[in-house]
């Protein structure tokens, strides 16, 4: 019996821990920063920033391509200063806000 309940507490530790590891990672999965326009693709849902390093994301400073809902485009173009906010999905990186 004692030896169940040991092998049970541990199971709930681990688990415990796995859930805070989890949580942790999703809340550093999304950063704000500011950058410069230098492409903008509405049709296919991109954008072209070039950006400090953002490290909640761990990006250094690159130039990168972004998904963004082209509804959040109506006022960017080539060359403006913005700030944003993006996030890490499996395989890309998708803006969630974005203003002059």
């Amino acid at each position: 019996m004692a030896l169940a309940n040991q092998w049970q507490l541990r199971t709930i530790a681990a688990a415990l821990a796995l859930t805070s590891f989890y949580s942790t990672g999703v809340a550093a999965q999304e950063a704000s920063a500011s950058g410069e326009v230098r492409r903008v693709d509405a049709q296919a849902g991109k954008i072209t920033i070039k950006h400090g390093a953002i490290s909640d994301l761990e990006l250094p400073a690159m130039t990168l391509v972004y998904r963004i809902a082209p509804d959040l485009l109506k006022d960017i173009k080539p060359g403006d200063k913005v700030k944003f906010t993006a996030k890490r999905e499996p395989g890309k990186y998708v803006v969630t806000q974005i203003s002059k």
